[in-house]
């Protein structure tokens, strides 16, 4: 991780996940992530993939 990029720690059932934010690359896509978040958009979702050390997809509504 380069520790200049921000991040934020995603609490699950499972442990916390560590996410780092890229604004450099994806601004807009950062932005909208973390208004969502602030307004418990993502508040029991679930996660339906996991890559340890590259990537997560999750945060459907409809998985609430």
């Amino acid at each position: 991780m380069n520790s200049s990029n921000e991040v934020a720690v995603i609490k699950t059932s499972e442990g916390d996940m560590v996410v780092q934010f890229w604004t450099d690359a994806a601004p807009k896509t950062i932005e909208n992530f973390k208004k969502l978040a602030r307004q418990g958009f993502y508040n029991g979702t679930i996660f339906h993939r996991i890559v340890k050390g590259f990537m997560i997809q999750g945060g459907d509504p409809n998985s609430k």
